[in-house]
């Protein structure tokens, strides 16, 4: 495979192993060794670009036993130790809060008070050494090639070539790797195309454990490659369902989208009923499905913003460093290429007949929406448009109605702000959409004024009804969308994750 094919390869064969539960992406499975299941919770995705330098960051999480975990993972030249990192989980959290779909809330102000104006800021741990693989009798029996080893935190590196599939996989298996069956013939074109393997087994003594589950440390990698591409094929290999995949992407003043599906911007600024609010991300999943429905096959945009701002902002901004941590450091020119970032989102769902392709990203013009912004018309701008700057966002808000008494002549409507005499509330992320439930909520009782664009009439119904937790089983599910443990994002299948079998007592004694 060339350079230019494989930009981003790095995050699509992991999902060998990750097989849905029905239909039910964000519950797959690793293969465990002695019968045991290690299950998926989330993975985040962040790629970042420039020139034909992309950088990829994957965070994965698992339930289960971690001793013995290994992950295989398709590249397209033998990476060096300096090439693969480890990453703070945190990074992961403030870039999905950032680009996650938001919930606001406002109140008219008292139409009788005077008006107020503002001015507007603008929006705007030592290695091993390496080892060259000689010909010996693995590149015999095999026809597989060790070219290099090392260790970045708990993970211990073998990197791989290999020129024929059938003898990876055998290799694989006879190194006490346990491949998911199926594997070798969606392993053979990358052999074919001259791929390398990036083998990493950890060492669960360095395993981090939190409310009883074990989490991998994030993983970097940075290569060079002329395509900007995600292919997505092989994370259907295990699947009986449908998937989610959310991109994040930083690039320097560029916002992405894809060149060979269809692209749809979310619908954005919608007004919502207050009952809403305590099913915020249950809300939007059911809006985003909507979404996919009305625009078969599309890639949904759900951000586009300057990477070191937001309105509202749901939680802290990205800062230089949480660009060099996510690989500005190895983009251009260093230090100086820390800021100007724009942070696209890309979400796509599909399943087995649903896709042909990999994902290919392109460059896109800027746009706008999701904003309270005023248009001349003086009605709220709605859906995306074209601008000369990155502004939008899937935004949705809970409007409260000025209730008190009116007596002045000419009393002043739609003027919003924050609760009388409280403090302005904060915003509402709808993170950990893996693990919004489904099909439980009636889109039409939600929003608060009719939706055209994807055929949705408002109901006059008052209320929803009570969330029953007890109809979840294994998520909690409140305002921001439902959680694993401390887990947030959507799965993405990044590679063959599989557990090494345990050696028996015969093979101890060899």
């Amino acid at each position: 495979m060339s350079l230019a094919r494989w930009t981003g390869a790095v995050a699509a064969a992991l999902a060998l192993a990750l097989a849905p539960t029905a239909a039910d992406a964000f519950c797959g499975f690793y293969v465990g060794g002695g019968g045991a299941e290690l299950f998926n919770n989330a993975t985040q995705v962040v790629l970042m670009r420039e020139g034909t330098r992309t950088v990829l960051a994957m965070q994965n999480n698992y339930q289960g036993p971690p001793a013995d975990f290994a992950m295989v993972v398709p590249v397209p030249v033998v990476l060096q130790k300096e090439n693969v990192k480890t990453l703070p989980a945190e990074v992961f959290a403030k870039v999905e809060a950032m680009s996650a779909p938001r919930l606001v809330e406002y109140w008219e102000q008292d139409p009788c008070a005077p008006d107020v104006y503002y001015d507007m800021m603008p929006m705007a741990a030592p290695s091993m050494a390496m080892e060259s693989g000689a010909a010996g009798p693995a590149e015999d029996r095999y026809h597989v090639k060790v070219e290099a080893r090392f260790e970045v935190g708990e993970y211990q590196v073998v990197i791989l070539s290999a020129s024929d599939s059938t003898g990876l996989d055998r290799w694989l298996h006879d190194q006490g790797y346990k491949i998911p069956k199926g594997a070798e013939p969606l392993l053979r074109p990358y052999v074919e195309a001259g791929s390398k393997f990036f083998v990493a087994k950890v060492d669960p003594k360095k395993v981090t454990f939190a409310n009883g589950m074990a989490t991998l440390s994030p993983l970097r990698f940075h290569y060079d490659a002329d395509e900007f591409s995600l292919p997505i094929r092989l994370g259907l290999a295990n699947s009986n369902g449908t998937q989610d995949l959310i991109v994040n992407i930083l690039a320097t003043g560029q916002r992405y989208e894809v060149a060979n599906y269809p692209n749809v911007t979310i619908p954005t600024n919608l007004e919502v009923k207050d009952e809403a609010k305590v099913r915020f991300g249950e809300f939007y999943a059911a809006l985003f499905d909507r979404t996919i429905e009305k625009n078969k096959g599309a890639v949904v945009t759900e951000y586009a913003w300057d990477a070191s701002s937001c309105d509202p902002c749901p939680g802290p901004t990205l800062d230089g460093g949480d660009f060099a941590t996510l690989g500005a450091d190895v983009l251009g020119d260093g230090a100086e290429n820390y800021y100007g970032f724009v942070l696209t989102r890309l979400h796509a769902r599909y399943g087995k007949g649903d896709v042909q392709d990999d994902l290919v990203f392109r460059a896109a013009p800027p746009i706008v929406g999701g904003r309270e912004f005023m248009q001349d018309d003086g009605k709220l701008e709605e859906r995306s448009r074209p601008a000369d700057m990155n502004n939008f966002q899937g935004r949705y808000a809970i409007r409260h109605p000025w209730t008190g008494a009116i007596a002045c002549e000419s009393p002043q409507r739609n003027r919003w702000g924050g609760p009388p005499g409280g403090e302005e509330p904060q915003p509402i992320a709808a993170t950990g959409l893996a693990f919004a439930p489904r099909g439980k909520l009636d889109l039409p009782m939600v929003v608060a004024k009719d939706v055209p664009e994807l055929g949705l009439v408002a109901s006059d119904k008052p209320t929803l009804p009570t969330v029953n937790k007890a109809a979840y089983p294994g998520c909690t599910c409140g305002a921001s969308g439902g959680r694993a443990a401390a887990v947030t994002g959507v799965l993405l299948g990044l590679g063959v994750l599989v557990a090494i079998r345990r050696p028996s007592a015969r093979r101890r004694r060899r």
